[in-house]
């Protein structure tokens, strides 16, 4: 019992953990230090065991690489070089010319101004002239004409096996060429100011100078076939307003002589200041006895017999005057059936007629001479302010700066690609 005992609870080394074997080989357990817990029993738990991973190999090229690096030169670099290429040695030269004008009205004091503004039937303002130009000369009338005169079919289709991007097919119809039409012919327009600039592209500096003088001719043509419609709208409204006017004076001097025929009163207002001269006597008398009657009462009795013919005097004319202001307005002229104030109102009328028909008539005959003046002389007119020009150098096309709109676009696609 004593042995046994003695050798279970045998001393135990410093460096040695509780359980540990002497002559194990196994490395002794770490002390427990602050950031470890402590197990069952006391004993310390281990630190958790960290994996770390294998450094990486070099990057290489990989197949999705060559897939990115081919697609970006199929549709990038190599687009951009065909560009640069067919632009620097396939694309022919092309020279400007350019031509500005626009359309002017007569300035001053024409006929209708100083007439204070009675016949302002004749020309019209120049604005929406401009408007009309510009569309013209982007019409296919307009293309068909120069076509005519210069077969520009056949010119910008010489170069179409060489450098087709620039030129016109063979076979174009006349839409076709009214859509190319737009491409060597830039038409700039300010509204504000009317001013039109043209500038048109041709294989040779001769021929865009043919075709924009060509096209400023055509213009001026334009505004003479402006002119020529408002100078026969002008004259023809104006001669319809004079036949108008005379027809209506005609017929109110007709009205007017069939009141003078119907009535026998040649004028009715000398009539009327006849009647009224009788009056107006009457008052005169009637004024005279009055004041004799006055004055005889002063100065007789009130029985004397001439104060009672002075009053049957005064009575008789009192009642000369009812009856005369009775007649004039209830009395029927002679042969008319009418009384005088319903003639007097019908001749008023008549006459207010006739004073107008002769107003109007006298203004249509003004404007009627206004618009043969103005005929006579241009309203509108088409000015050049800038002739056009024969170029020197080729300006066209712009390799740098349609190669630089390629690049753009090639940068957009890139971008939304990715």
């Amino acid at each position: 019992m004593t042995d046994n005992n003695t050798k279970g609870d045998a001393p135990r080394k410093p460096d040695q953990s509780p359980g540990a074997a002497v002559g194990s080989g196994k490395a002794p357990a770490p002390k427990a230090g602050p950031g470890h817990r402590a197990g069952p029993g006391g004993r310390p738990k281990p630190p958790p065991v960290v994996n770390i991973r294998p450094m990486a190999e070099p990057a290489g090229m990989k197949r999705r690489h060559r897939g990115v690096l081919i697609g970006f030169a199929v549709f990038v670099l190599v687009p951009l070089v065909v560009v640069a290429i067919y632009l620097g040695l396939v694309a022919k030269d092309q020279y400007a010319s350019t031509a500005g004008f626009t359309v002017r009205q007569e300035e001053g004091a024409s006929a209708t101004d100083l007439l204070g503004g009675l016949a302002k039937f004749t020309g019209s303002s120049a604005s929406g002239d401009s408007d009309i130009l510009y569309e013209f000369i982007r019409s296919q009338a307009l293309v068909r004409r120069i076509d005519e005169a210069r077969d520009l079919r056949g010119y910008y289709s010489q170069n179409w096996s060489a450098d087709p991007v620039f030129s016109l097919w063979p076979d174009a119809s006349i839409e076709d060429l009214r859509w190319f039409w737009k491409r060597i012919v830039r038409v700039s327009y300010e509204q504000s100011s009317g001013l039109i600039e043209v500038e048109v592209l041709a294989f040779d500096p001769l021929m865009a100078q043919m075709i924009a003088g060509d096209i400023v001719r055509e213009s001026q043509d334009m505004v003479n076939a402006l002119n020529e419609v408002a100078r026969v709208d002008a004259i023809n409204y104006a001669m319809a307003d004079l036949a108008q006017a005379e027809q209506r004076l005609k017929n109110t001097r007709s009205e007017l002589t069939g009141f003078r025929t119907r009535t026998q009163i040649v004028d009715l207002q000398s009539d009327i200041q006849g009647r009224m001269g009788v009056m107006n006597n009457l008052q005169q008398q009637l004024a005279t006895e009055l004041v004799d009657f006055d004055e005889l009462s002063g100065t007789t009795r009130s029985d004397d017999p001439r104060v009672s013919q002075a009053m049957r005097r005064i009575e008789v004319i009192r009642g000369r005057i009812a009856q005369e202001r009775r007649d004039f307005a209830t009395t029927e002229v002679p042969q008319t059936g009418e009384d005088y104030p319903t003639l007097i109102s019908e001749f008023e009328g008549l006459v207010v007629e006739r004073e107008f028909a002769e107003q109007a008539y006298r203004a249509a005959l003004t404007a009627r001479d206004s618009a043969q003046a103005e005929a006579i002389r241009q309203s509108r007119y088409l000015a050049a302010y800038i002739e056009p020009t024969l170029a020197e150098d080729a300006e066209y096309p712009r390799a740098f700066v349609i190669f630089g709109l390629a690049v753009r676009r090639q940068i957009k696609w890139d971008i939304r690609a990715a």
